[in-house]
């Protein structure tokens, strides 16, 4: 029977203690959503709201976090807090209208199905509003990535390929959807233990799944200013 090395009982050590770390910075960091959770009396009724806050939290977030797997990644780095604060504080100023324009673009189809849900246009019209839906999510996914992944670039140099990507590649961008949406449930049912267990390991197959699908963007866009 072989012996574990000390370097994989390190190796282990350092990737559980990255995801635990990496679930209280984005606990910390999605905060005022959560309790806005609390807050609500009606979440269904609070939709609107809860989708743009969540955006304008979950970009930032999202980065910060893709930039803690990066650098685990890259060079075994487990100053986590300190790594995604920095990266968070960074993104913020491009992370938060990507993230809120996203929930707006949700938001407007949200209303536009509710409106035309019964209707005879409904059966045209919603399965595009779905479709147009998933592809907001999924590019903005894609550019809040790509903030971490080249922290110079500006966001719509990021957005415009992203579109394309998105579509290029499907399997990816729907494996990614298909996480977030299990992710969402289980923040929206239970949220201590989808932030403190379940969010770093889902986040890290949207992260690599997007890291992926962004590679052939140039290693080097346009800066922003």
């Amino acid at each position: 029977m072989h012996k574990v090395s000390h370097e994989t009982y390190l190796h282990v050590a350092g990737v559980v203690y990255v995801a635990l770390a990496t679930n209280l910075a984005l606990a910390a960091a999605l905060g005022p959503l959560l309790a806005a959770l609390v807050v609500v009396p009606d979440v269904r009724a609070g939709w609107p709201l809860l989708t743009v806050l969540a955006g304008g939290l979950g970009a930032p977030a999202l980065a910060a976090a893709a930039t803690v797997f990066a650098s685990f990644s890259t060079d075994g780095t487990t100053t986590v807090l300190r790594t995604f604060a920095r990266a968070w504080a960074r993104s913020l100023r491009r992370a938060v209208p990507l993230g809120l324009g996203a929930g707006a673009v949700l938001v407007v189809l949200g209303v536009d199905a509710v409106v035309l849900a019964g209707t005879s246009w409904g059966a045209l019209t919603l399965p595009l509003l779905t479709v147009v839906g998933l592809l907001t999510v999924a590019v903005a996914v894609l550019a809040a990535v790509g903030l971490a992944e080249r922290p110079g670039a500006r966001v719509r140099d990021l957005v415009r390929p992203a579109v394309w990507l998105a579509i290029r590649r499907w399997p990816f961008t729907l494996l990614s959807l298909a996480v977030l949406a299990l992710l969402a449930a289980a923040v929206a049912s239970r949220p201590a233990l989808g932030l403190g267990l379940a969010a770093a390991p889902l986040l890290h197959v949207v992260w690599a799944n997007s890291r992926w699908s962004l590679r052939p963007v140039p290693a080097r866009v346009r800066i922003a200013t």
